[in-house]
This record gives structure tokens, sequence and C-alpha cells, in this order.
């Protein structure tokens, strides 16, 4: 009974140990997602300029030169006027150090009151481009997507 028991307990540190072995870290960016209460899915939106440290401090960089044409291409998203909208992000291998988030509609552009994980959006119903801009511990990202606000 003895040895039954020095096995069953080896048996459970060995798998203990196994799961702190075999976990794996991401360090790439994030990717980005909105989501409200008005939409079944979260919406992704597209990666534009990225200065950020991967794995083993690795640099990792994108550079968008026109993010206005580059949101334009996207597929719209469509949210309701006046909502709260969610920031999701695919994992969360870094602290978020601030996260600032903008509309464009025309030649205005409206900085939204945002937190690390929501904000609202516009009262006015039409077609802008959205800007999240993610600042963390391992540099910052920049994400763009074409938006359009219905009642």
């Amino acid at each position: 009974m003895k040895i039954f028991f020095k096995l069953s307990i080896g048996f459970i540190f060995v798998f203990i140990i196994t799961g702190c072995i075999g976990e794996n870290y991401d360090f790439s960016p994030p990717a980005i997602n909105l989501s409200s209460n008005s939409n079944i899915k979260s919406e992704e939106l597209a990666e534009a300029n990225i200065d950020w440290r991967g794995e083993d401090n690795n640099l990792i960089e994108k550079v968008t030169n026109d993010i206005l044409a580059l949101a334009k291409k996207q597929q719209p998203i469509y949210f309701k006027t006046g909502e709260k909208v969610d920031i999701l992000s695919e994992h969360a291998d870094f602290k978020t150090e601030g996260v600032n988030v903008s509309v464009w509609q025309n030649d205005n552009t409206l900085n939204l009151q945002a937190d690390d994980i929501s904000f609202y959006l516009p009262k006015e119903k039409g077609e802008y481009v959205i800007e999240v801009n993610l600042q963390t511990d391992r540099g910052n990202a920049q994400y763009v997507g074409n938006l359009v606000l219905i009642e």
C-alpha cells in the first residue's frame, strides 16, 4: 500500500510539472476585436502601424503609409449609434499602458473617451474610419476599420 501511495504522489507531481513546462506565450501584437450587445459576433480591426518587441525582444515593425485607404478596404463593421463597445484582444501577454480611440468622418476627427477595455460610439449615424491605438509595455500597435453607425 505504501508503494501505491508513493507512485500516486509521484504521478501527480509529474503531471503538475508537465503543465508548467508546456505553457506557451504569444509575444506578437494581439488581434483586436470590437464587440457590443447589438453585435452577435466580434469584429476584427486591421493592423496598421506596429512597433512591438516580440519574443526575445526581437523588433516587430509594420508601417502603413495610408491608413485611411487600408481602413476603407476593410469589410464594414456595423454598430448602433451611441452604444458601448468593448475592445477584446486575442491574448494578453503584455501590460496595457493606454488605449486611444478616434473616429474620422471626412476631414473631422473625434477622439472618444476610452478606458482599457471599452468606449462609447458617436451618436450621429454615418460612415466612419475607426482607429484604435494600443500602448503597452511591449510596444505600440495601431488598428483601423471601416465603421458604419446605424440607429
